[in-house]
């Protein structure tokens, strides 16, 4: 069976790799120069590093499967993470419940109402009797109204803008529900591959190739070919494939790991029922700013935003997570954002949004200064976030397209958790065996 895979991110790596150890053979073709999507990664002081941040938690068992798999256990690192909250321009602990309990932007009553309610969240398991409200309306209800304004209403406005209003109570109790379990009593651990998660692509990549796979980089997919009403080729950017001819490079089964968009152009008759799922599915861009900085900003790992002033929504700074040694002792911090691809901050240059980022960073760190910045890289993505409104699960598309033998894997269909590494291996491992199933 000739398998072709769209997509060299995790999702689209992990579907390639169990299917070519179950002895198909399977092309995979990846429209840019490096494979690994949103973990494929850059150097700093020789060492790689992803363009956007990641870690794992201990409860991303598929991906934690995977990597002992693959022969890389020995080189996943757990690493006491930080959780800061910044508000009224201070920064406050917002990881332990002493820390919540000293939450003063909160009164007293409120601050013991949002632990109740995080603990709760924590232990719920029922989320489909939360599908039909939004995460507004249940958190105001069972949280109130302060909890809303100060923390949970200003998550929701920097991760979905305009949107935000619309997000079902699902996403968020995934959210919360994840992160939480992933504590150790008072503290988080998080997990981290020492070299990079670069080497689980590349580790992915080596699997394939040596089972007669083949891995394509800087090979478009324009077209997935349909005869018949069923997929039977791809039209290839031939840059990364000689074999891709004019007429197409043939395929049994085809696996699209794409966003719904990409995929929509790819293939342009499908039914209307299908269509119109992924057309009603939108997506927020992500955009990261990684510096490079010669003293530490702050003690907090992951800090949080709730200022509608500040033009971005999170300051992860990897090195209070992994040692700065391992960089040369350089300090690396990205600066999140979710916007719209028509956001006036999304087309700037990287200079351009240093600039409108710095009066901020000082608002965050008095003593910050922009001497301190040796280096700055601009990362983005159209479709960074798909915005997961209430009733969802009635609007997402099936794996198996109503085209036979073509099936579609993307962000889109994680749910009722959000994107993220073990998720996009555990899309990739499902739809794997769907098309295992189906040969």
């Amino acid at each position: 069976m000739n398998i072709g895979v769209i997509g060299g991110g995790i999702a689209g790596l992990t579907a390639a790799y169990e299917l070519s150890r179950a002895g198909h053979r399977v092309d995979l073709f990846e429209k840019e120069v490096e494979l690994g999507g949103q973990a494929g990664t850059f150097q700093v002081a020789g060492e790689r590093l992803e363009r956007f941040y990641h870690h794992i938690f201990t409860s991303d068992v598929d991906i934690i499967q995977l990597i002992g798999e693959l022969g890389l256990g020995e080189r996943l690192l757990w690493l006491d993470s930080k959780v800061g909250f910044f508000h009224g321009g201070r920064i406050y602990d917002f990881v332990t419940p002493m820390e919540l309990l000293k939450f003063s932007p909160l009164g007293l009553a409120d601050r013991l109402r949002l632990g109740l309610v995080s603990l709760y969240l924590r232990r719920y398991k029922n989320w489909p009797a939360m599908e039909g409200v939004t995460a507004r309306e249940w958190l105001t209800k069972y949280g109130g109204r302060r909890n809303y304004e100060v923390v949970w209403g200003p998550l929701l406005k920097n991760k979905f803008g305009a949107s935000a209003d619309e997000i079902g109570m699902v996403w968020l109790w995934g959210k919360i529900h994840l992160r939480l379990t992933s504590r150790q009593g008072e503290k988080e651990r998080l997990g981290y591959l020492k070299g990079s998660f670069g080497l689980l692509i590349d580790t992915l990549k080596e699997r394939i190739i040596e089972s007669g796979g083949g891995i394509y980089t800087s090979s478009p997919v324009s077209k997935i070919i349909v005869e018949d009403g069923k997929a039977v080729g791809l039209q290839v950017g031939a840059e990364g494939l000689e074999r891709a001819k004019e007429q197409g490079h043939p395929c049994d089964v085809i696996i699209a790991t794409v966003p719904s968009p990409v995929f929509l152009s790819m293939v342009p008759r499908l039914p209307a029922d299908y269509a119109g799922k992924l057309a009603g599915v939108h997506y927020q861009a992500a955009m990261v700013l990684v510096l490079t900085l010669n003293k530490t900003f702050s003690r907090i790992y992951w800090l949080n935003i709730s200022d509608p002033a500040v033009p971005f929504v999170a300051l992860i700074e990897h090195t209070n997570l992994v040692d700065p040694s391992v960089y040369g002792g350089k300090r690396i911090v990205y600066l999140s954002n979710y916007l719209s691809k028509d956001s006036p901050l999304y087309s700037l240059s990287p200079g351009e949004l240093l600039a409108e980022y710095l009066p901020h960073l000082r608002k965050i760190n008095p003593e910050f200064d922009p001497g301190w910045i040796e280096e700055h890289l601009l990362f983005r993505e159209e479709a960074g976030q798909p915005i997961i409104t209430a009733n969802y699960s009635s609007r997402i598309p099936d794996h198996a397209t109503p085209i036979s033998r073509l099936y579609l894997a993307n962000t889109t269909q994680i749910y009722p958790e959000d994107r993220g590494m073990n998720y996009s291996v555990k899309l990739g491992r499902k739809v794997a065996g769907l098309v295992s199933d189906e040969c």
